[in-house]
């Protein structure tokens, strides 16, 4: 029997990057919240300047359950399923906007209307056969107010391309217009940094710096970033990194109306006869607790999140909370970056300490920024040439046939080269497709019996056609710069499987029959059931969804303050 607690306003299941930021519109407006967490609290101590203790033992998390219920994956419905043994995210109150590389964009005025705008300019033949993308129900233009609020609230460093219309070439000339610049600039440059920019322009592109929440000078009280690297899987140890461990946490319970419940495994959410949602079920030391809530927000990870609806049945949803219409898994899209353009330079380009985010992009090749017109894809890719690197990482290079993979030679030919190659990172633009979706797997549970979720990813052609075109426009930019040979690497033709940047699968949209929230992020089929996540995005742009689902997440609580009474009421 679980043991009833005291009645909140609203329940925030996760604690991460969406539901991280979620808490603090709803506790500064005087709602009483319990935000309920897998992991527990990290310190600066836990954080290390250790590539194995980041990268191999991956030690950089609390508690276990995301290495309990890690996803299987299968290339269609005929085939056996896949496990793997490395979680894609981490338990910790933060979640891994603790450890991520703090890349912080905003999606392209594109990406929310591909449907349209792609039948506007090319008609509708040029729709990926299978594809079933939908326009989003919300503009760029709706949230570029919200992507604003998190970028001063989180804190990111950049530089604007488009404010208010006016172009800036050191920025991003293809962003959308936004109403001021960042609250703080660019990461430091370096003598790479630079030679990337120049050979970037020589080639006739228009590279910029990454945005990225990492503090480039003092901001909130914290420090700026003291660029001893570490930084792709390891937490901040001066807390300059802006995961929401150190930003909208700590200023929503300083308005005392947050309640964390950590190391609160949540197993079911609960609705009454009618489908409104009741409060939620969790485990903590053994013991099963009922949180009940006017309003709940599931701001766990994507698959996370599908799992979740899908286990919570009831009499009003017998196959799933929100999933009357069986949309609760569909729609569900991972980032195609399953190709990488290497290069080998004649000297060493002095990559070892810095930040991963402390880059230089072109996106000149992403979104609809350049004419498909005969090019048998929509969307392209951001190119990106990272700073930091370290030994495990570098080690792991090709040697470019020069020797073998192994051994002695291979070990002599790392000491003398480890530091001349390098790679570009093609970010696509990627789209749902009836092929490619979440379900529970039959087979594979977690420690209380509890299936995990399998990923189904099939054949697909456009994305590979699309990564394929801007990578060799990165071998370009690599010759540019000097490199004295590049390699385009393939990758799989059904795309991505086990991602950090999955998206979809309880998709928005204002048609219930083929989404799963309406465009303020709340259920169809349970009103009072918001959901904060990248889960609810209908199609993945060509760079990082963390500042987009964080938007949508301040967007949610607004709506949710904004109308408690009709909502919660």
């Amino acid at each position: 029997m679980a043991i009833n607690l005291k009645p909140v306003d609203v329940a925030v299941i996760g604690l991460g990057a969406a539901g991280g930021v979620a808490v603090l519109p709803l506790a500064r407006a005087g709602l009483t919240v319990a935000g309920i967490e897998a992991g527990s609290w990290m310190k600066p101590t836990d954080f290390r300047a250790d590539e194995v203790h980041n990268n191999v033992r991956r030690l950089v998390t609390t508690g276990r359950k995301v290495w309990n219920e890690i996803p299987t994956f299968r290339t269609g419905p005929d085939q056996p399923s896949r496990r793997f043994t490395i979680p894609p995210m981490m338990n910790a109150v933060g979640g891994t906007s603790i450890h991520w590389y703090a890349n912080s964009w905003r999606f392209h005025p594109w990406d929310f209307k591909v449907r349209s705008e792609t039948v506007r300019r090319y008609g509708a033949n040029a729709l990926p056969a299978g594809s079933t993308v939908e326009d989003w129900p919300v503009t760029y233009e709706e949230l570029e107010p919200f992507y604003d609020t998190i970028e001063y609230e989180v804190g990111v460093s950049g530089k604007a391309g488009n404010i208010q219309g006016k172009l800036d070439y050191d920025g991003n000339v293809f962003e959308g217009p936004r109403q001021r610049d960042y609250p703080m600039p660019p990461m430091r440059g370096s003598e790479f940094v630079d030679m990337m920019v120049g050979a970037a322009r020589k080639a006739g592109f228009h590279p910029h710096r990454g945005p990225a929440a990492i503090n480039s000078r003092p901001y909130n009280g914290r420090s700026a970033c003291a660029y001893h690297g570490f930084c792709d899987t390891g937490g901040c140890h001066v807390s300059a990194k802006n995961s929401t461990m150190v930003t909208t946490i700590p200023a929503a319970m300083k308005t005392k109306n947050l309640t964390i419940f950590e190391r609160s495994q949540v197993t079911r959410i609960l609705t009454d006869d009618n489908g409104k949602t009741t409060g939620v079920l969790y485990i903590r030391e053994g013991k099963e607790y009922f949180q009940p809530a006017k309003a709940v927000l599931l701001g766990s990870y994507t698959y996370e999140n599908v799992r979740l609806l899908l286990l919570s049945k009831s009499k009003a949803f017998p196959k799933g909370l929100a999933n009357n219409h069986g949309q609760v898994g569909k729609h569900f899209v991972t980032h195609w970056a399953g190709r990488e353009t290497v290069a080998l330079f004649p000297k060493d380009l002095n990559l070892w300490y810095g930040a991963l985010a402390q880059n230089v992009v072109v996106n000149d090749w992403a979104d609809d920024n350049f004419d498909h017109t005969g090019l048998g894809f929509i969307g392209g890719a951001s190119l990106t040439v990272n700073h930091e690197v370290h030994a495990i990482a570098a080690s792991a290079g090709p040697t470019f046939g020069r020797a073998p993979q192994w051994g002695s030679k291979f070990k002599s030919y790392i000491k003398e080269n480890a530091g001349r190659w390098l790679g570009c990172y093609a970010q696509c633009n990627s789209l749902p497709y009836e092929n490619t979706y979440l379900d529970l797997d039959p087979e594979v549970k977690d420690p209380l019996g509890d299936p995990v979720i399998r990923i189904t990813s099939g054949p697909k052609v456009n994305e590979p056609r699309a990564s394929l075109y801007a990578s060799n426009k990165a071998a370009e930019w690599f010759k540019a710069a000097g490199a004295i040979e590049t390699i385009v690497a393939a990758g799989p033709a059904e795309g991505p499987n086990l991602s950090v940047h999955a998206v979809g699968g309880t998709r928005m949209g204002n048609d219930p029959a083929s989404n799963v929230v309406d465009k303020y992020g709340f259920a169809h089929e349970s009103p009072n059931l918001g959901i904060v996540s990248g889960s609810v995005m209908g199609t993945h742009g060509a760079r990082n969804p963390t500042e987009t689902l964080q938007a949508l997440s301040w967007r949610t609580a607004e709506h949710l303050v904004k109308n408690w009474k009709s909502i919660a009421g």
